[in-house]
């Protein structure tokens, strides 16, 4: 690593350096980008991570990797690639992309992605069937590739020979009787719309499913997994696009569950807010999505189209990492991912009662890029994960979909929460 970038792998001032990439690639494929970071605790208690790597976003070079650690993260093995190892390049066929983690009680770990079958619906990396590998020895070796049955909806296309285009962004939640729930952003076939309420892929129509993990815990092959869509059809949860009321687009839910059992998601739309709503029945049902408020009778959020990320801290505390800005952040909208800076935090607490659950304080600043680029990004869309290492909470994400990183969240930052 030379000067210069070394400069550039701490601008957002790291705790943890997981992957520096090197520009030789993985297994023959490029490495120089990396996002969708999901690091989860295996059965031992120890550190290991997924993710998406390319050359550069939607390319056709996509592949999952994995990397180990031990309990406390900070050495790292370099990533092997466990799905996409053999792409088309022309059509992408055989690239695998958004890969999740599931671990089961045995310590099995699962891990699912979208695998492209060669057949375009609406963007090539999301386009595709739901497939699975798991491992019993840690992430050493893996089972044979399966796929595994998504249940399709009327967001799909009609024809079945093609894929949905669907992405699951988080690690899957376990909750309430200890099943898995993990939230889908499902983009909605063109079949059943021939373009986008307007001019752009952010306008593209979307919805937000829920699935549950019936059998996980029996340790199936990835072709016997049990999978309960708790959304069909029109029970999609759905956010209108401003000026085509009869449209939607509500994207990448994440979700927590409250000291009352409830369950709440955080979500992205195009209005210049983030979007909530909470199910009350461990996920059977759920409230119609609402902009999301620093509390009940207090302003909204401002947030463009990119993550928004809502992770538990403790009981009664949650963490939000938003933009503080809607779609209008200096020269830049929904459109340029350049606007998708800087991160802050706001620290939520549980509000019992009827309306919003949570109430957070104001923006607490956290990192910026400055709009450096590093592989023609500047952006920090927060595609990251949440976990407890030493007792502090980390949050590991991608820089720019580049480095690979981790930024403990301490009480230095905390004790900044100022509510309104």
């Amino acid at each position: 690593m030379n000067g210069n970038d070394k400069a550039e792998l701490f601008r957002t001032h790291p705790d943890y350096v997981i992957y520096v990439p090197d520009g030789r690639g993985t297994g023959g494929l490029p490495d120089v980008a990396n996002e969708h970071f999901l690091v989860f605790r295996r059965g031992d208690g120890t550190l290991a991570a997924v993710w998406t790597q390319s050359g550069f976003e939607g390319e056709c070079n996509q592949h999952i990797v994995f990397a180990s650690s031990d309990s406390r993260g900070r050495v790292w093995s370099p990533p092997r690639i466990i799905a996409g190892g053999s792409p088309d390049p022309a059509t992408g066929r055989g690239m695998c992309s958004w890969g999740f983690p599931l671990v089961s009680r045995s310590g099995r770990i699962y891990v699912l992605y979208s695998k492209h079958m060669g057949i375009n619906d609406i963007f090539t990396h999301t386009t595709g069937l739901l497939h699975g590998i798991f491992s019993d020895d840690g992430g050493e070796s893996w089972s044979a590739e399966e796929a595994v049955t998504l249940p399709r909806t009327i967001w799909d296309h009609p024809d079945p020979a093609v894929p949905p285009n669907c992405i699951v962004w988080q690690k899957p939640l376990r909750f309430g009787d200890g099943r898995y729930l993990a939230g889908v952003t499902r983009w909605v076939s063109p079949s059943r719309y021939p373009g986008p309420a307007e001019d752009g892929w952010y306008n593209d129509d979307s919805v937000v499913d829920f699935l549950r993990f019936e059998n996980l815990d029996a340790d199936p092959d990835c072709g016997d997994l049990e999978i309960t869509l708790l959304t069909p059809d029109e029970q999609s949860l759905r956010f209108p696009i401003a000026g085509h009321p009869e449209r939607s687009l509500v994207q990448e839910p994440s979700i927590v569950e409250l000291p009352d059992g409830r369950l709440f998601a955080v979500m992205r739309s195009v209005s210049g807010h983030p979007v909530c709503a909470q199910s009350r029945d461990g996920g059977e049902h759920w409230s119609r999505p609402e902009i999301l408020t620093y509390g009940d009778g207090l302003p909204p959020l401002a947030h463009p189209l990119s993550p928004c990320p809502c992770y538990r801290l403790n009981e009664t505390e949650y963490l939000l990492f938003f933009h503080n800005h809607g779609a209008d952040f200096g020269p830049w909208r929904n459109h340029d991912g350049r606007g998708r800076r800087p991160i802050y935090l706001s620290l939520g607490r549980f509000a019992p009662g009827d309306g919003q659950p949570l109430r957070f304080s104001a923006p607490i600043s956290l990192m910026d890029s400055d709009n450096v680029e590093l592989n023609r990004r500047s952006d920090l869309a927060l595609y990251s994960s949440f976990e407890e290492v030493d007792g502090r909470p980390v949050l590991f994400y991608p820089d720019r979909k580049h480095f690979l990183v981790g930024r403990i969240i301490g009480p230095e930052l905390l004790d900044r929460a100022v509510f309104p």
